[in-house]
């Protein structure tokens, strides 16, 4: 399910997990750790290249299906598979060596945790992101507290509610990827940077497209003022104050979305926002995910969503309103010394 490889002077991370659009489980987290920790001090190895083997998709997520098995029962599976999913993460985001991520095609959960902390993010034409885990009752972990609170303006909290998808060029526009290539000519540039790593940037660039237009800037003013609150009933009362089809169509969403999960990405995006450090961030969402994993949503959002696919979740608590500020405060409590979330 993972391809590695040195190949003259990178080590290639390629996801091989095509029918479920190279999903992420544990024994993958476990290879790529593995990898990393193998090329650290490789001296024949001077950057690293993730991207995946045939197939559509970069990387659709984590293993969902598992987690909500896991979490019907004691959770202890979702709870082993977030702590080495984090831990890789986290490796990514403070590995020496440069790291590049082609991200063609779909990049949602766990693959924008495997390519945000990558020194080079590349999206093409193919490229949809998107933070889609507030409809099956999770919230945007892997590094979505760090990463999203700190686009522009509000875009990021709008992200991690609804789940809206973005293209390359949306990527682009707010620097979740760094260059913007043509799909025809990736095999090309990963050619040319492992004969020269050195030059990965130059070369990125020398291949760059024109981005375009980026759809989410124009929604910018409405983002900013209709996501402004860090209260999630504010929020629901500013779109339903505000008469624009592109409101109306933002609150539909949002009445379909867990309530507790909602409630929950805006605290962490409050709180990514001034976060020490990505360790400080990965421990606090793993004391959140532990928690989230123990709630029923997340059985209840896989079943409506990807198994019955009826689309019709029955969340607990099922209004914004039965969501106490108390039952928020218990999830982001700090896990105990024996049981929090460690790098290594």
């Amino acid at each position: 399910m993972i391809l590695t490889s040195i190949d003259h002077h990178i080590g290639r991370i390629r996801l091989n997990r095509p029918k479920a659009l190279h999903a992420l489980n544990h024994e993958m987290c476990d290879a790529m750790l593995a990898a990393l920790e193998e090329w650290r001090d490789d001296p024949a190895v001077q950057a690293i290249v993730i991207d995946h083997a045939e197939g559509r998709g970069f990387c659709a997520g984590g293993d969902i299906r598992m987690i909500a098995e896991s979490s019907a029962v004691d959770g202890a599976a979702a709870r082993a598979f977030f702590a080495v999913e984090y831990r890789l993460n986290h490796r990514l985001f403070t590995y020496a060596k440069p790291t590049i991520a082609f991200m063609d095609g779909v990049t949602m959960g766990g693959g924008v945790g495997i390519s945000q902390p990558c020194r080079y993010r590349v999206a093409t034409e193919h490229s949809r992101f998107a933070m889609p885990e507030t409809a099956i009752g999770l919230f945007p972990d892997v590094g979505g507290g760090w990463y999203l609170s700190r686009l522009p303006g509000r875009i990021g909290q709008y992200l991690a509610l609804t789940g809206a998808r973005l293209d390359g060029a949306e990527m682009l526009a707010l620097g979740l990827a760094t260059h913007l290539l043509s799909a025809d000519t990736l095999e090309a540039v990963k050619q040319a940077i492992a004969a020269d790593p050195q030059g990965a940037e130059a070369i990125l660039s020398d291949h760059a497209t024109p981005p375009g237009d980026a759809p989410i800037v124009a929604q910018r003013e409405a983002i900013d003022r209709l996501f402004a609150s860090d209260d999630f009933e504010e929020i629901l009362a500013a779109l339903e104050a505000d008469g624009s089809d592109w409101a109306q169509a933002q609150l539909a969403t949002l009445r379909q979305r867990s309530p507790l999960s909602c409630k929950v990405s805006l605290k962490l995006l409050l709180d990514g926002a001034t976060m020490p450090t990505f360790e400080d961030e990965m421990r606090q969402e793993y004391a959140v995910i532990t928690r989230i994993v123990q709630r029923p949503d997340i059985v209840e959002g896989v079943r409506a969503v990807i198994v019955d696919k009826d689309h019709a979740p029955k969340w607990d608590p099922a209004t914004p309103e039965a969501v106490s500020d108390h039952m928020i405060d218990r999830i982001f409590a700090p896990l105990s010394p024996a049981d929090e979330w460690q790098p290594h």
